[in-house]
């Protein structure tokens, strides 16, 4: 691996205070981010703060950079062959590039849920306490309270509460999805990072998984990549609209979707291109 990292001797570490309180501050900043696939430059110089507690949405054509920028923020994108960043994402005032970052650390801080459903084929109660055995966590009372409490806050411990021991595998695929999020959150991070999670899902299922960002919104950081611009004027505070791996426009997503600056903005959610 060919990665690139800024000199920074910021140490990452699981010291900063948590939980998060909703709306105050900034606690995820990228400052000129640039990253490259071998000789392809798939992001150039993104900067831009995310609002702590809020709910901020990436948008933009296919292929313009939102996946690649969301997993450089748990680093996920470092064991493709030939990357390269300059700059510098900052988690609390620290670079997470940063050569003495600890990634295993970062990664619980960012909970991540994928565009498809991905459980585990294990019981519903083994997906969900999975971050904590891991963790090496063997008490049964502490598995079983965070089961509770990590179904409960992705609204479906009612639905399951009765068969956690049967396979995740069974449940339908907006129960999947909502499974997933269960299980970033009994990590207790204090980002979540979604990447078009209602993307393989039905209306139905998408419009449950839309309430429970909202629901979830204020007690974690949401990032949400999302292809459909109507969901991001439904769940987001914020919108960062990208195109060809730059940032062209951010700000209040009111603002993005009814008095944009750019005119690329406007072309882009008036359905010119994209």
């Amino acid at each position: 691996m060919n990665v690139m990292i800024a000199e920074s001797e910021n140490q990452f570490g699981p010291t900063v205070s948590h939980p998060l309180s909703g709306g105050q501050g900034q606690n995820l900043e990228m400052i000129g981010f640039n990253l490259w696939y071998g000789e392809s430059q798939a992001l150039f110089d993104v900067s831009f703060a995310v609002e702590r507690g809020l709910v901020t949405a990436l948008i933009g054509p296919s292929g313009c950079g939102k996946s690649t920028l969301l997993r450089s923020v748990n680093r996920m994108n470092d064991l493709i062959p030939g990357l390269k960043i300059e700059g510098e994402i900052r988690v609390d005032g620290r670079n997470i590039y940063a050569r003495d970052t600890d990634v295993i650390a970062l990664r619980k801080r960012m909970g991540m849920v994928f565009q498809k459903p991905n459980p585990f084929p294990m019981s519903i109660f083994e997906n969900v306490i999975y971050p904590l055995r891991v963790d090496g966590v063997r008490d049964r009372r502490v598995l079983a309270e965070t089961a509770e409490r990590a179904l409960n806050a992705a609204a479906l411990w009612n639905e399951v509460k009765d068969r956690l021991s049967d396979n995740a595998l069974g449940l339908s695929g907006g129960q999947q999805q909502r499974l997933c999020i269960a299980r970033a959150v009994a990590g207790d991070p204090e980002v979540l990072l979604m990447d078009e999670p209602c993307s393989a899902l039905d209306p139905i299922a998408t419009a449950r998984i839309e309430e429970l960002i909202d629901e979830l919104s204020g007690t974690y950081t949401i990032v949400l990549v999302t292809h459909n611009m109507q969901q991001a004027a439904r769940v987001s505070d914020n919108t960062a609209f990208m195109y060809l791996g730059r940032l062209v426009e951010y700000g209040a997503t009111d603002a993005i979707f009814t008095a944009p600056r750019e005119p690329r903005t406007q072309g882009y959610i008036t359905g010119r291109f994209g």
